[in-house]
C-alpha cells in the first residue's frame, strides 16, 4: 500500500524531469512503498513524452496532464486529489530541489505520535539563485511574516510534505502553495520545519518574473489575512449515546 505521494508540478522542464526522478528513486527506495505524480501543467515541450516513455519501467510513476497551464498551485492540487498516500510531498520539477531532502520530509510525519503535525516545509539554506532573485524572495518572506507571524522564513521553497486529508481541507486558490504553513496552522494543525539545501537550475528557465511573483504576492497575502481572521474558531467533538 503507497503511503508516500511524490507531487512534482511541472511545465516545460523536458531536459530536468529525468534526472530529477533519478534522483527520487535513489533517495526513498528504502523508505516503503511510494509513488511519483508528475503534473504537466500545460507543457509545449516533451515534458510528457519523457515521463510517458518512462512508465513502461516505472510503474510507481503516474502522469497527469493540464489542458492548459493553471500555475504552481493548481498543478499541486491536482496532483494531491489524485495521491493514493496519506502523505504528500512535493518539490520543484527544475532540479533546484535536490530530492535526496525528500525523506528528511515525510519522516515526521510517520513518526508514532506525530498526529497532531500538519505539514513540515524545507527551509532553503545556500539558495542557487540570482542576487535579484534572493533579494526578492528575502523581502517577500519578511513581509509575509511579518503580517501572518507563521513562524516560517522561506514559504516559497517548493520542498513540502503534509497530510492529504488536512490539505484537501484547505480553501484552493492560486498560488496558495505559498502559504501553506500559515493554512495549516490557521485550521489547528502543528508546523514543523527543516533546513533542505538548493541547487542552480539544471537547464531552461524560471515561467515566473520576480515582478510577476510580487505583484500577485501582495494580493495574496491581503487575502490570506482576510482567511487567518474568518477561520472557523469552534470544534466539535460528538456525544457518546447514553446507555440504559
Amino acid at each position: 500500500m503507497v503511503t508516500v505521494s511524490i507531487v512534482i508540478p511541472a511545465k516545460n522542464e523536458a531536459e530536468n524531469i529525468e534526472t530529477l526522478l533519478d534522483g527520487i528513486d535513489a533517495a526513498c527506495a528504502a523508505h516503503g512503498d511510494y509513488e511519483v505524480i508528475v503534473v504537466d501543467d500545460g507543457s509545449d515541450d516533451d515534458t510528457a513524452g519523457v515521463v510517458n516513455r518512462r512508465m513502461d519501467s516505472h510503474p510507481n510513476l503516474r502522469l497527469l496532464r493540464h489542458d492548459r497551464s493553471g500555475g504552481q498551485s493548481a498543478a499541486v492540487h491536482s496532483g494531491v486529489l489524485a495521491a493514493s498516500g496519506s502523505i504528500v510531498c512535493t518539490l520543484d520539477g527544475d532540479g533546484q530541489n535536490p530530492p535526496e531532502e525528500l525523506p528528511k520530509l515525510f519522516a515526521p510525519l510517520l513518526a508514532e505520535g506525530s498526529d497532531a503535525i500538519g505539514i513540515v516545509a524545507g527551509q532553503r539554506v545556500g539558495r542557487q539563485d540570482t542576487v535579484s532573485k534572493k533579494l526578492a524572495s528575502r523581502f517577500a518572506n519578511a513581509i509575509r511574516s511579518w503580517a501572518l507571524k507563521d513562524g516560517t522564513r522561506d514559504t516559497g521553497c517548493g520542498l513540502k510534505a503534509f497530510r492529504r486529508d488536512g490539505f484537501l481541507r484547505l480553501p484552493f486558490f492560486n498560488h496558495m502553495h505559498r502559504y501553506l504553513p500559515a493554512l495549516f496552522a490557521r485550521d489547528g494543525w502543528q508546523v514543523a520545519h527543516v533546513d533542505v539545501s538548493h541547487r542552480p537550475r539544471g537547464a531552461g528557465r524560471s515561467n515566473y518574473s520576480n515582478l510577476q511573483r510580487g505583484f500577485v504576492g501582495m494580493i495574496d497575502l491581503v487575502g490570506v489575512m482576510w482567511l487567518l481572521r474568518r477561520r472557523k474558531l469552534a470544534r466539535p467533538t460528538e456525544a457518546a449515546a447514553k446507555k440504559g
